[in-house]
């Protein structure tokens, strides 16, 4: 019984990861996404073209 219960823990513990690490890799091709097109959508701020962001 200890056995098939550690096995199934683990089966759930590497699901998990699985499907953590695949949601990680949409946020990350989203970030990209909307970096990219700060560069290419750059609003003027104050007559003069500026960035969407502040860092």
């Amino acid at each position: 019984m200890g056995p098939l219960l550690l096995v199934l823990l683990l089966a759930l513990i590497l699901f998990g990861a699985g499907f953590a690490l695949k949601a990680l890799w949409w946020i990350a091709v989203i970030v990209l996404v909307l970096w990219l097109l700060g560069f290419l959508v750059r609003p003027s701020v104050g007559g003069r073209r500026g960035r969407w962001y502040r860092w």
